[in-house]
């Protein structure tokens, strides 16, 4: 039995990395993905039909996560289009580093606005669907660096952080309708981003991790499987780390 038949998952910012990893996988356990992306339609369709040669429905949506509107409309299309909704995984999210000296105004509220307000966003535009089925798993991809702050990351590390309150919060306010939510704080993650680091300092990071390696996008996706299965059906307000051992 696949640990996702059926479900209707939304997935926001799945074209690449960790996001498409989720979608990977949720797909090969028999759930039906509905994805977003930002700018690039060319690769948000061939996921699109990637998923699909799994036997699955899949569709790709244009949206802007960090938008309280376009997030009102994405939801109302997955329900047209999928009639339900599940599982909800908020993945979208950037950076825009800096030395809090040299930070603008604009990098700091895009972040926050991209990576925190599009979780609000979210949860809120699925609230209705989930409070009337009385069920529902909503996942939200945090970062270690929101547990423990990074030097440079102000902006991202505030957005992440902010995402694990709210978390909880959800949770105690939810948990009375069956409806749970769970975070996730992944570590170094290595995907097509990383590959454009310099190889020793990557090896370095690599070597300060008790598991000797960095994380993939698999590795995300089967800690988002657990938490979005029945296996996690009483776990709810908790935040996993998915870090190798880094924060230990």
């Amino acid at each position: 039995m696949k640990l996702l038949q059926d479900k209707n998952v939304i997935i926001t910012g799945a074209s690449r990395g960790i996001g498409r990893g989720i979608a990977e996988i949720f797909a090969d356990n028999g759930a039906n993905v509905a994805f977003t992306y930002s700018s690039s339609e060319g690769p948000a369709l061939e996921l699109q039909n990637e998923l699909e040669a799994k036997g699955v429905k899949a569709k790709a949506y244009k949206s802007n996560a960090g938008s309280f509107e376009e997030s009102e409309k994405l939801v109302a299309d997955v329900l047209g289009d999928f009639e339900g909704i599940d599982v909800l995984i908020n993945n979208a999210g950037i950076t825009k580093d800096n030395l809090l000296m040299r930070m603008g105004e604009e990098d700091f509220d895009t972040v926050i606005e991209i990576n925190l307000k599009s979780v609000f966003n979210m949860t809120k535009a699925v609230q209705r669907t989930m409070l009337k089925a009385r069920k529902g798993s909503i996942i939200n991809m945090s970062s270690v660096v929101g547990v423990k702050g990074n030097a440079g990351q102000a902006n991202y590390a505030a957005s992440k952080a902010g995402m694990i309150g709210f978390t909880k919060s959800i949770a105690l306010e939810l948990g009375s309708r069956n409806i749970r939510c769970n975070a996730i704080a992944p570590g170094f993650i290595e995907t097509e981003m990383t590959d454009k680091l310099d190889e020793k300092v990557v090896q370095g990071w690599r070597d300060a991790i008790p598991l000797k390696r960095g994380g993939t996008p698999e590795d995300v996706a089967n800690a988002c499987l657990y938490l979005a299965s029945d296996l996690s059906a009483y776990v709810t307000g908790q935040v996993l780390n998915v870090d190798g051992g880094m924060l230990t």
